[in-house]
Order: structure tokens, then C-alpha cells, then sequence
């Protein structure tokens, strides 16, 4: 078995024998029985005091690496499988794994030691990214993701799926009708979360049914949610004359609201009504969606913190 030792290295040189033992043990280029060299082999060999590869040994044997036997030699212990491994071992042997399948491949420790390297700089998602052409529906649904998480909400339109630099650090997520779209836009093997609906009919359900002389209006800066709320309203036996339809960009759009029994509204919109007005708010996104999202934020803030210890 080969080792190394850097004298230039920050990392002390008893913890250089300790790792490169343990893991040409658990890759097997040590094999139980297998007997080590005298310590003054390998402080003759490396130029380093004998006390420094003892210290080193008397590690390994009290992690349950090594043994020693008088008058012999220190060898390697024979282990037994009934006996699970520490976490932090499983994690040895998958280090070792890599470091011998990255050999095989012919590729030198330095290029190994690189990208491991580039690996654990790189940071985990710290941000969603909600994919939208429509400017005024990503408003609203970011508004929404934004009530239910606490990480940063960002949108933007298509033009991002080409930039790598803009994809790093994001949970990216897509309302369905964009989602088939937007994967072929994006780079192979990038991940993408499709946002699920909340619906209609489940929020109709609490104001239903209505008077037929009921004045409602309708008010959002989606196009597409006027258009939709009306028709849905409509089905739900509202009288079409009953509805008034109001754009929320616009800057007399609550001209007039007080004569309505109330607003129907996107959640965005719910919060500029005015406060002597009933608004009624529609949320796009199901609950379960929210929840998915939440679940992510959890999931990378654990991950973080146990990275961190």
C-alpha cells in the first residue's frame, strides 16, 4: 500500500497516515490481516518522527481500524459484519470508493481534490425562481409563494432558461401550462417543480348558491383572471349583468366599489381593496402546493444546518 505525506500541508501529518489508512481499508487495498509497516519504516520513509506514526496507529486502533500484537507488528483488524458502521464511516468508504473508481478512470488525486472541492463550494438553493412570461400573473404568484415561505421569491420570463449563471442557487418552479415549455427550454438534467392549481369549484363553494340580484365586481391585473372569474361566476349563477370588471392597474379601477357587494379578486389584488369594501380573494395555488414548497425550504434548511456542523 502507497501513502503520501506533504510536509507543506496545513493538515497535521498524524492526520494524513489516520485518513489515507482508514480509507485504503475500507477500499480494501488493506485488507484484514494485513500487517502495516514498523513505525520506523514509515518515519524513516517520510522523514518524520517515529512518535508522530505511533500516535497515528494508536488512532486507528482505538477507532477499531487496527490491533496490535506484541512482538509482531500492528495489523489490520478483521471486522465484524454484524456490527454497523458509524455514519462517519459509511461516509469513509464512500470517499474511498470514489477515490478508487476516479484511479481507475486514470484520473490524478489533484483533479480529484478539484472538483470535490468546486462541489462543497457550491451552495445549496438559497431562492426560488418562478419561470413566467406573464408579468402581471408572476406578480400574483410570487405574492402567493411569498405569504407561504420565507426564502426570496424571484421570477422571471423565458429568457432565463439559457442562462446558466441565473439557474444556479434556484428551485425553479412553473405554472403547468408553461411546465412542458419551459423543460425544453432549460439545460438537460436541470430539475423543475410544477406548481399545482387550487380548485375553482372548491372556492366557489362557500358563496354559493348567490342572490340573483347580487352586484359583484371583478377586479385584477391579469387579463386572464377577469376573463375566467366572470365565466366561472357566471356557471355559479351569478347574473352577468351583476358582475363589473375592473382592471387593478388602472389607476381609477376602485372607482365605484362601494356600491358592490363585494370583490372578487386574485390574492394580490385582495390587498389593495379598499378597507370599507369585502374583498374576496381567489388564491391561484392549491394548498398543497404551498405545502411542497414549504417542505423544500425545510428540507435545505436542514440540510444546511447539519452541512455547517
Amino acid at each position: 500500500m502507497r501513502f503520501w505525506v506533504s510536509h507543506t500541508s496545513e493538515v497535521p501529518v498524524r492526520e494524513q497516515l489516520v485518513t489515507q489508512i482508514a480509507l485504503a481499508i475500507l477500499s480494501e487495498d488493506l485488507k484484514p490481516g494485513a500487517r502495516l509497516p514498523s513505525t520506523r519504516d514509515l518515519a524513516r520513509r517520510f522523514r518524520i518522527h517515529a512518535n508522530t506514526v505511533s500516535a497515528a496507529y494508536r488512532d486507528l486502533e482505538g477507532q477499531g481500524w487496527l490491533e496490535s500484537r506484541r512482538g509482531s507488528g500492528v495489523y489490520v483488524r478483521k471486522r465484524s459484519h454484524s456490527k454497523p458502521l458509524a455514519p462517519t464511516q459509511v461516509l469513509d468508504r464512500l470517499i474511498a470508493q470514489l477515490i478508487r473508481s476516479a484511479r481507475e478512470l486514470g484520473l490524478p488525486l489533484s483533479v480529484v481534490r478539484s472538483r470535490l472541492r468546486r462541489s462543497l463550494e457550491l451552495q445549496p438553493p438559497d431562492h426560488f425562481l418562478l419561470i413566467e412570461p406573464s408579468q402581471s400573473l408572476s406578480e400574483i404568484v410570487t405574492a402567493e409563494m411569498r405569504s407561504a415561505v420565507t426564502m426570496p421569491v424571484l421570477c422571471s420570463d423565458m429568457s432565463v432558461c439559457g442562462i446558466q449563471q441565473e439557474l444556479e442557487g434556484a428551485i425553479l418552479v412553473v405554472l403547468p401550462s408553461k411546465a412542458e415549455t419551459v423543460r425544453k427550454q432549460l439545460p438537460v438534467g436541470v430539475d423543475l417543480l410544477q406548481l399545482r392549481l387550487r380548485s375553482i369549484p372548491d372556492s366557489l363553494a362557500h358563496w354559493t348558491p348567490v342572490r340573483g340580484d347580487a352586484l359583484v365586481a371583478v377586479a385584477s391585473a391579469w387579463p386572464d383572471f377577469l376573463t375566467r372569474a366572470r365565466t366561472m361566476l357566471i356557471a355559479a349563477g351569478f347574473h352577468p349583468d351583476g358582475l363589473l370588471l375592473r382592471d387593478s392597474a388602472a389607476s381609477d379601477w376602485t372607482t365605484g366599489l362601494d356600491q358592490v357587494s363585494a370583490v372578487v379578486c386574485d390574492s394580490l389584488t385582495a390587498t389593495k381593496v379598499p378597507k370599507n369594501c369585502r374583498a374576496i380573494p381567489f388564491p391561484l395555488l392549491a394548498e398543497s402546493s404551498l405545502a411542497e414548497l414549504r417542505g423544500y425550504e425545510q428540507f435545505i434548511s436542514q440540510s444546511s444546518s447539519s452541512r455547517s456542523m
